[in-house]
């Protein structure tokens, strides 16, 4: 039966962008994934305005997907860390970086590589589970499932 005109698909995706869909979010994401914790750092290297910065980090502590850590007792100052729910976001980031290199830059490497634990640079690559056939944009198709 189809969906009724105004009734929203429900979509894992949709929900996932309440949360990190605005720009400075990711780029806090993005920060904290390369090692920079502190409020005033975040800001110098994303360009947010305070105000704005401020509660985009508020939402990423409220649902989870950062932490705050204190450093400093008197005047009391925090650090900002990734929980496990934003650990999973590093792929996501990981694959951003690479199609926005790809595909907007002229050049044909980021400004920063993330390392695997063992050394080697990473490049995203998604594979089917069933078959190990490497995924691209033009071997996927949408279905509805069973549960929608």
């Amino acid at each position: 039966m189809p969906r009724p005109i105004g009734v929203p698909r429900s979509c894992s995706i949709a929900s996932a962008l309440d949360v990190i869909g605005e720009r400075w979010s990711l780029l806090v994401l993005r920060e904290v994934h390369y090692g920079v914790h502190r409020f005033g750092d975040i800001q110098r290297n994303t360009g947010a305005p305070k105000d704005i910065l401020a509660k985009r980090i508020s939402t990423l502590l409220e649902v989870g997907v950062l932490e705050k850590r204190q450093y400093l007792e008197r005047p009391p100052r925090f650090e900002y860390h990734p929980t496990p729910s934003g650990n999973e976001l590093r792929p996501v980031l990981l694959l951003l970086d690479q199609w926005g290199t790809t595909w907007l830059t002229d050049s044909p490497h980021s400004d920063t590589v993330l390392l695997h634990d063992c050394g080697t640079v990473l490049h995203a690559h998604m594979k089917c589970d069933d078959c190990g056939q490497p995924v691209t944009g033009t071997d996927i198709t949408a279905v509805e499932s069973a549960a929608s």
